[in-house]
């Protein structure tokens, strides 16, 4: 069976039992359910469903409880309205999405106090050391590349004897030595 035919049929299911619980299902066990997802096997043979129940751990469990005791019902009428020769074995399980969900939220909040923090201290700042620490062109950087430029044309090379290395001096004294 295709992928998308099981999905279609998940999706027919998940109405079929959200219907159910809202008009038929007439348990006092039974709390707001939510039905969020629905995932059949590829050979249709079981499904199972996903729910949500608002309240705390009480309203879970009696809910729960509730649910399998219609399971019967709702898998007749499951059948019934997909008209297939075999209806799909049903399973109720809880979903974690709520609980997720607030986890996600908790560090979400977490991560953006830390940031606040971290932006906080930031306005404080100051440089380790200068503001800006790349060397510019106009920086004074000029007058050494004219120094070894003169020196170059009148053919000293005394700079790089003398430990200066700079890459124009290099290159000037390599091209003064090859002739």
């Amino acid at each position: 069976m295709s992928v998308g035919r099981a999905r279609k049929l998940a999706d027919r299911i998940q109405v079929i039992v959200a219907e159910m619980l809202e008009r038929r299902v007439k348990d006092a066990r039974l709390g707001f359910v939510t039905v969020t997802d629905v995932r059949v096997t590829g050979d249709n043979q079981h499904a199972t469903i996903f729910y949500t129940v608002l309240g705390d751990d009480e309203h879970r469990a009696s809910s729960a409880a509730a649910l399998e005791s219609a399971k019967g019902l709702i898998r007749s009428e499951v059948g019934g309205q997909l008209g297939m020769r075999h209806t799909p074995s049903l399973e109720f399980i809880l979903d974690a999405l709520p609980e997720t969900a607030a986890h996600i939220e908790e560090l979400l909040a977490r991560a953006r106090d830390s940031d606040a923090a971290v932006a906080a201290n930031a306005a404080n700042a100051s440089y380790a050391g200068d503001a800006d620490p790349y060397r510019h062109p106009d920086d004074g950087d000029a007058e050494v590349d004219a120094d070894v430029d003169a020196d170059v044309a009148v053919g000293d090379t005394s700079d790089v004897a003398a430990g200066d290395t700079s890459d124009a001096a290099v290159d000037d004294a390599e091209a003064d030595a090859r002739g």
